[in-house]
């Protein structure tokens, strides 16, 4: 999988370059902002971008369950992009996988989009519950600053990081980890990102799809490395 394993909270994660975290322990997946609908959202308002997008999500993580053999999935909020989501389009795709992953157990902690687009339709068969979402020592939510007993898995922010030399920058997803709570880029194919100014006690770690790298952090502002 070349993921990285961190420690924290007494347990063992692998942040995952499909920009997702595996529990071994629990044989479980957890994915931050997958955003099911967001481009057939645009094209409501007449907007054109592509389509495909919701295949695409379903693809990677079909390939991400087989990898790691996971047999439940937690999504941290923002499932649903907006209303639009529940296109017909849209649902068929989500209900032909669902069909093929049946025994799969999925749990939504419900994030602010999908507050606004509505619960998934039940037919999904997606555990819905509130933040925090408390299992052993970890607490998952969608909003990284949410007090709660354990420790924090969130998403919301969609974190990317700047890696900068002096003719050229980029941006890449990356996992924030600090000493009580871990903030996961976004899944979703079609998502921006937010640059991410570490804390005191935060580690970096970007991906390029293929691999996960420890960053070494500069003191200036920016959140930029070489």
């Amino acid at each position: 999988m070349n993921g990285v394993a961190v420690d924290v909270a007494g347990e063992q994660l692998v942040l995952l370059p499909q920009k997702a975290v595996y529990w071994p322990r629990e044989k479980m997946l957890a994915i931050a902002d997958i955003h099911f609908g967001k481009a057939a959202a645009f094209r409501s308002f007449g907007i054109p971008v592509p389509h495909g997008t919701t295949s695409e999500n379903l693809d990677a993580l079909d390939a991400l369950i087989d990898a790691t053999g996971a047999n439940q999935v937690l999504f941290l909020g923002d499932f649903l992009h907006a209303r639009a989501a529940h296109a017909a389009g849209t649902q068929a795709a989500m209900l032909a996988w669902r069909r093929r992953r049946c025994d799969l157990v999925l749990t939504l902690v419900r994030g602010n989009h999908d507050k606004h687009a509505g619960d998934p339709a039940a037919v999904l068969a997606i555990d819905l519950v509130d933040e925090p979402y408390t299992v052993g020592p970890m607490s998952f939510c969608h909003h990284p600053d949410l007090d709660a007993p354990g420790y924090v898995l969130a998403g919301h922010v969609h974190p990317v990081y700047v890696l900068a030399t002096r003719f050229d920058a980029l941006r890449l997803p990356c996992f924030v980890v600090g000493p009580c709570r871990m903030i996961l880029p976004s899944f979703g194919s079609f998502t921006g990102g937010h640059v991410m100014r570490p804390e005191p006690g935060d580690r970096i770690f970007i991906t390029s799809g293929e691999a996960v790298h420890s960053v070494r952090q500069r003191t200036e502002p920016g959140g930029s490395a070489a």
